[in-house]
C-alpha cells in the first residue's frame, strides 16, 4: 500500500521537459551585439528626428543629421578613402612602434629592476604632457609628414604597453617558477616559456587600448601641420563651415578605431585560444 501511494505521489509531480536545459542554454547564448546594436539604431533614429537638436537647442548647421552626413560621405568617398588610409597608416605605425618600445621597457624593468623601473616611470610621465603641446614639437622635429604623427602616437601608446606588460610579466605563480627551476631551466627559458606566455593576454589588452586611442594622436597631429589626413580635412572643413563633411571625418575616424580594435581582438583569439577569457566567448 505504501509503495502504491509513493508511486502515485511521484507520478503526480509534474516533470520538467527533458529539453529544458537545452532550450534555456540556447536562450542564454543570444548574440552579445544585439543590445548595443539596438541602442545604436535608437540613437540614430532620435538624431535623425532632431531629438538632440530640440534637447540642446541646436541647429542643423551645428549638428548635421545622419542622412546629411551619409550624403556627404557618398559625395566625397574618394577623398575620404584616401585620407582614411593616410591616417590609418599613422595610427597603425605609431601604435606598433610605441607598443614595441613599451614592451622593451617592461622587459628591461624585469631584467634590470633598478634602471628599468625608472624608465617605466618616465614613460608614464609622458602621458601627463598635453597632446596640443606635444604635437607642435614633433612636427618641428620630424616635419609635416607621416613620421611626426607616428611619433605622437608612439609617445601616447608607450606608457600603456609598458605598465601593462610589466604587470603581466610579473604576474607569475611562484610555484611555476620553482617548477621551471627544478627542470634546470635558464633565465631566458623561464622568460620565453613562462613569463612571456603568461603576459600575452596583458599585451593584447594594451594593444586594444592603444589601437582605439591612437586615432586621437593622429587626428590632433594633423590639426597643426599637415596637407593630408582626416584631421587635416576636419580642421579645414570646420573653418569653411562645411559641417556635414567635417562630421563625416569624425564618423570615419570612429569607425576606423573600432575596426582596428576588433582586428586586434581577432588576432588575440587566434594567438591565445587557450586563455580562459577566449573560452568563455
Amino acid at each position: 500500500m505504501k509503495e502504491m501511494m509513493a508511486a502515485r505521489s511521484v507520478d503526480s509531480v509534474p516533470s520538467k521537459p527533458t529539453n529544458f536545459k537545452i532550450i534555456s542554454g540556447r536562450m542564454g547564448k543570444r548574440p552579445t551585439f544585439l543590445l548595443p546594436l539596438g541602442f545604436g539604431v535608437l540613437f540614430l533614429i532620435i538624431w535623425q528626428l532632431e531629438g538632440f537638436h530640440k534637447l540642446f537647442a541646436l541647429e542643423q548647421y551645428q549638428l548635421p543629421i545622419p542622412s546629411s552626413i551619409a550624403a556627404s560621405i557618398q559625395g566625397n568617398i574618394d577623398v575620404l578613402w584616401s585620407y582614411s588610409l593616410y591616417t590609418g597608416s599613422e595610427m597603425i605605425g605609431g601604435c606598433l612602434i610605441g607598443s614595441l618600445f613599451g614592451l622593451l621597457a617592461a622587459v628591461a624593468a624585469l631584467w634590470f629592476p633598478r634602471m628599468g623601473r625608472g624608465g617605466i616611470t618616465m614613460m608614464a610621465s609622458l602621458n601627463a604632457v598635453p597632446i596640443v603641446a606635444l604635437a607642435p614639437v614633433m612636427n618641428n622635429w620630424f616635419g609635416d609628414g607621416v613620421a611626426s604623427k607616428m611619433a605622437i602616437v608612439s609617445v601616447m601608446t608607450m606608457a600603456t604597453m609598458a605598465v601593462t606588460a610589466f604587470k603581466g610579466l610579473r604576474s607569475i605563480d611562484p610555484m611555476s617558477i620553482e617548477l621551471m627551476h627544478s627542470y634546470a631551466a635558464g633565465k631566458l627559458q623561464v622568460f620565453m616559456k613562462l613569463r612571456f606566455r603568461t603576459a600575452l593576454p596583458h599585451l593584447f589588452t594594451a594593444l586594444k587600448i592603444n589601437m582605439s586611442t591612437s586615432i586621437i594622436g593622429a587626428i590632433v597631429g594633423e590639426f597643426f601641420i599637415s596637407s593630408r589626413g582626416l584631421g587635416y580635412l576636419l580642421s579645414d572643413q570646420i573653418k569653411l563651415a562645411n559641417m556635414p563633411l567635417a562630421w563625416s571625418c569624425i564618423v570615419i575616424a570612429a569607425v576606423l578605431g573600432i575596426v582596428l580594435y576588433y582586428l586586434v581582438q581577432l588576432v588575440e583569439r587566434l594567438v591565445i585560444p587557450w586563455h580562459v577569457a577566449q573560452r568563455k566567448q
